[in-house]
């Protein structure tokens, strides 16, 4: 039987690069927690996005043409427009460790996502790793202690939903420039999105300290201009499903520092759930790769292969006395007749011409072939077509 085994599925220092991103991601919730401003999400949002997107648009020097001011304006919305202010509504509102913890969901969501719009039908393999990472996830956010807030809860679950629509529509518009300009036309069009939701919800700008601009020069510069290049360059070079899975390092990486540097209680079980989600996204940059049959492992084929007959040579009906054997300058077995490979030729079995009809003669033989394809045979013979050497000499 075919065998299925793991293959590398893209390079790692594509995958390493690629999860510098959402690496960044998971230290939103400490800035924000320790450096941002409270209450103002939209404005936090708005700060991060559009300044970096202006860099990225000065450093390309590429605009959009033609259908992808449009595209531009959608992939933003979705990736930047709509993530970042659900990012840090889920930031205020939620722990560090379960702010993230429900981007679980986007290699899931993802996959079936996949499927209408890539053609790329998911597997087994990814399917599995991605309900273990889920279950990761549930571990952690489920673990006693873990304290939930249901706007904090619905603002997580559509970001996530948001960043799966908006990594499955890049990979099938592609990307038709450099990284940098591209990213630079989603950050500038999802923040200019940002800006008016937070004059409307939030009014002015809240007044920045030291802490307030260190805290947006980090997320500005890492976590979004750096960090969305690398980030569009692996979407464009990786399966959807593969990538879909790197985002699970972001709650991980919030975990972490949120145990680390804010003392949030991490308990064991929350500690298995960290194991099984880390384990889901390594896996996950794996796809199985069928192995060929070989002899050793078909042992059917073998046996039938040890007991198939050599096919028998019957002499033809009226040839004459030993044309049994190939005759000087004619082809070998010239006036033979060999049994079809299905039957057995030795009398074994009632189907002796191996039809599989059970109408061939009972002692194994099969009928000699006729006369006249006998007489064709012998007409292409070399003697036939050669010229007679002693004619051609006296001519």
């Amino acid at each position: 039987m075919p065998q299925h085994a793991p293959t590398p599925g893209p390079g790692w220092g594509l995958v390493a690069a690629t999860s510098f991103a959402p690496v960044t991601w998971g230290t939103t919730y400490v800035v924000t927690t320790l450096a941002l401003p409270d209450g103002h999400p939209m404005w936090s949002a708005a700060l991060r996005a559009l300044p970096a997107g202006l860099v990225a648009l000065a450093v390309g020097r590429a605009l959009p043409r033609g259908g992808w001011w449009l595209k531009a304006l959608v992939l933003g919305i979705l990736n930047i427009g709509a993530f970042f202010p659900l990012l840090f509504v889920t930031a205020y509102l939620l722990p560090g460790g379960v702010a993230a913890i429900f981007g679980a969901l986007s290699p899931l969501v993802v996959a079936l996502l996949a499927l209408p719009l890539l053609g790329e039908r998911p597997t087994r393999w990814r399917l599995t790793w991605g309900v273990l990472g889920v279950v990761g996830v549930a571990l952690m956010v489920l673990a006693p202690g873990a304290a939930l807030s249901v706007p904090g809860v619905l603002a997580a679950v559509g970001g996530a939903l948001s960043m799966a629509l908006g990594t499955v529509l890049s990979k099938r518009w592609g990307r038709p420039v450099g990284p940098v300009p591209y990213a630079g036309w989603l950050l500038t069009a999802g923040g200019l999105v940002i800006v008016p939701l937070a004059l409307l919800t939030e009014g002015a700008p809240p007044a920045l300290d030291g802490p307030a601009l260190a805290g947006y020069a980090w997320l500005g510069v890492a976590g979004t201009l750096l960090a969305y290049v690398l980030w569009f360059r692996g979407v464009g070079r990786m399966p959807a499903g593969a990538v879909a899975f790197l985002p699970l390092i972001s709650p991980l990486v919030a975990t972490l520092l949120g145990w680390a540097v804010l003392a949030e209680a991490l308990t064991p079980v929350q500690g298995v759930g960290f194991a099984v989600a880390l384990l889901a996204v390594a896996c996950a940059q794996w796809t199985p790769r069928r192995r060929p049959a070989t002899h050793s492992s078909t042992p059917a084929t073998t046996a039938a292969s040890a007991t198939s007959p050599v096919p028998r040579v019957a002499p033809v009906a009226g040839s004459a006395p030993g044309a049994g054997e190939p005759t000087a300058g004619g082809p070998p077995f010239a006036g033979f007749a060999a049994s079809p490979p299905g039957g057995t030729g030795d009398g074994a079995a009632a189907d002796g011409d191996g039809d599989g009809d059970g109408d061939g003669p009972a002692d194994g033989t099969s009928p000699a072939i006729s006369s006249a394809t006998t007489n064709e045979a012998c007409r292409t013979a070399p003697s036939d077509r050669l010229p007679d050497v002693a004619s051609s000499g006296s001519s």
